[in-house]
């Protein structure tokens, strides 16, 4: 189960609630009633956090359609010597991670993290297989306010050369017994990373998930 505390939960339920509430309501009452609830869990949530209600109603408010988790996927690519690509994401303070992100719509999973290892490292690499698909807040990442799910592929180095980019500022090939210690825990945590090693040494791992 989760580590989260409860009102932030409750505040993330009653969120998902309101947005596909106002997605399908018809009655200019109901909807009102909705975006009270949307407020609600904004003023929960800011209760709890540095951030003022208005802010996070706004952010709220930017969530439109039927309430699902987002999809982050991650790439683990393994170079001839076993080592696993990692980046420094700027967003984080130059924590290392793999690298990944927000899939893109018209791209399907594989191609968003072949996509991504490319734009942040400036590698080139191929799919070798879905290692893992596992819900952000069941891995006890630190809170966030929506809930995702995390795809991680194990991937094969293809070509290209270390490339820095907007979103990073370091890129290195590490051993599992090299592992950085300053992780970027909202996108990798060191229990994942070690299972991704297992992965790229036993083929016939089926897919983890939660």
């Amino acid at each position: 189960m989760s580590g989260e505390p409860d009102w932030l939960v409750w505040s993330r339920e009653l969120q998902a609630i309101a947005q596909t509430g106002l997605t399908y309501v018809r009655d200019p009452y109901d909807k009102e009633r909705y975006e009270m609830l949307r407020g609600l869990a904004s003023r929960i949530m800011a209760a709890h956090t540095s951030a003022p209600a208005e802010r996070i109603d706004a952010l709220f408010a930017g969530e439109a359609g039927y309430a699902t988790p987002k999809v982050d996927v991650r790439g683990a690519v393994f170079d001839a010597q076993g080592r696993v690509l990692m980046v420094r994401e700027v967003a984080d303070g130059g924590r290392w991670t793999l690298p990944g992100g927000w899939a893109d719509v018209n791209l399907t999973p594989a191609e968003n993290v072949v996509k991504e290892i490319r734009e942040e490292s400036g590698y080139e690499a191929r799919v070798r297989k879905l290692a893992a698909v596992w819900d952000r807040t069941r891995q006890c990442h630190p809170p966030t306010v929506f809930s995702c799910c995390k795809m991680f592929f194990v991937c094969d180095l293809e070509g290209g050369e270390a490339a820095t980019s907007l979103e990073t500022s370091g890129i290195g090939w590490f051993a599992a017994d090299e592992i950085p210690a300053d992780l970027s825990l909202g996108r990798v945590l060191p229990s994942q990373l070690a299972r991704m090693f297992e992965h790229a040494r036993d083929a016939s791992l089926p897919a983890d998930f939660d």
